[in-house]
């Protein structure tokens, strides 16, 4: 089903009698994901309001993620969450999944971002923030709950951004012989200081990665007093700023299951040590994307954050969903979803 409209799209939803997965570009997917009724959301595409001056983007949630870089790029403006995404990325997708990359540790994610959604609940109803007050859901922050929501919620249609002035300046320094649990204390005193550092990342063959932005002056002179800080790490050079835009591109060729880890930096370590060589590490070392054998799950000490196979056979996640977590969840899925449209997922 490829709804063209808002409206369609309702009607769709209040006549079926099949549980739905809603997609975009189906670039974002996790194992047991898609498994429903593909409910294709890529024909409501097009850019409804921009305002550069006030630095505000509307847009329909097929619109390629492309689209929209080319669209701000033209102002000298970008999403300052800097979803990365494959070709065929949504902007749907970007929200839904509430994408975000190296800048997270700056400007946060895509729902720090997001200040408006439309979108269509499991009943047919099209709600928007600031708009009518759903039935059950008074009180609720719309935005916040259908960022990363994954369309267990509701199918999104419309999304209001917040952008950001493209920096006129980048620079990126270097740390080549640090190996990935040596790097996450230098990316830790990096980001720790007052260096307003935009991105903090470890790369095989690459070492610790950290990026500055802004004005030159203000850069250069961060650069220096930043690279006599980490010169107790080892070598510090400055390099190849490009390297972001691709910064998770071995997972492409990675053979077997990749899993994605998030923790706190100062857990990494301990992570690491029982780990194969990372395919990377981002947010100071507070994500780790790592290859394991097919069907195996890596061996963690007890840790805050959670692991998740995102790609493989098979759905993956440690530790399993709490009770509170889990009671929170059917909650919402009650009020949003009542029929269980959106259960098109393992």
């Amino acid at each position: 089903m490829r709804p063209e409209s808002e409206a369609e799209l309702a009607d769709l939803i209040r006549g079926t009698k099949d549980p739905l997965s809603i997609v975009g570009g189906a670039t974002r997917l996790w194992p047991g994901e898609g498994r429903g009724r593909r409910l294709d959301l890529s024909a409501l595409t097009g850019v409804t309001l921009y305002e550069p001056e006030a630095l505000t983007l509307v847009v329909r949630a097929g619109t390629s993620l492309e689209t929209v870089r080319q669209t701000l790029a033209a102002e000298g403006q970008m999403l300052g969450f800097e979803p990365l995404g494959a070709p065929g990325s949504t902007i749907g997708g970007v929200a839904a999944t509430n994408a975000s990359g190296p800048r997270r540790v700056q400007a946060g994610a895509a729902r720090d971002a997001l200040i408006g959604v439309r979108f269509v609940d499991g009943e047919g109803m099209i709600a928007r923030n600031g708009g009518r007050v759903m039935k059950n859901v008074t009180g609720y922050d719309l935005v916040k709950l259908m960022a990363g929501s994954r369309g267990r919620l509701g199918a999104l249609t419309e999304l209001s951004f917040r952008t950001a002035p493209v920096p006129p300046v980048t620079a990126t320094l270097h740390l080549p012989d640090l190996d990935a649990g040596a790097a996450v204390p230098a990316l830790s005193q990096a980001l720790g200081g007052p260096f307003d550092v935009s991105g903090a990342a470890w790369l095989p063959g690459r070492g610790a990665l950290i990026r500055l932005e802004g004005l030159a002056a203000s850069v250069a002179s961060r650069a220096a007093d930043l690279s006599a800080g980490l010169s107790a790490f080892g070598t510090v050079r400055q390099g190849d700023s490009d390297v972001w835009t691709g910064l998770h591109a071995g997972m492409e060729g990675a053979e077997g299951d990749i899993w994605r880890i998030t923790c706190r930096p100062s857990e990494a370590p301990a992570l690491l040590a029982r780990l194969p060589e990372p395919l990377s590490l981002d947010w100071g070392g507070a994500l780790i994307h790592v290859r394991l054998e097919s069907g195996t799950q890596p061996d963690l000490p007890r840790f805050s954050g959670h692991a998740r196979r995102i790609r493989g056979a098979a759905p993956g996640l440690l530790p399993d969903h709490d009770p509170v977590s889990a009671r929170l969840e059917r909650g919402l899925h009650e009020r949003f979803d009542p029929r269980g449209v959106f259960q098109g997922q393992d």
